[in-house]
């Protein structure tokens, strides 16, 4: 693990809260999208949400 400090801890935390929020709202929209093209956009944006959640998470181990 990286020698984090406290603030960069919090701040980790708070960008993956904010990630983790973005792919849900995303994956909820894709579902309930009938626009075959706007849920495949959606859920291409979930996906990348979801890359930049595991991205962040890997600074913590």
């Amino acid at each position: 693990m990286a020698n984090l400090t406290e603030k960069e801890l919090s701040s980790l935390n708070a960008l993956l809260k904010d990630e983790e929020l973005l792919v849900k709202k995303f994956k909820n929209l894709s579902e309930q999208a009938t626009d075959e093209a706007v849920k495949s956009e959606l859920s291409d944006i979930a996906t990348k949400h979801q890359s930049h959640f595991n991205r962040l998470y890997a600074f913590l181990g």
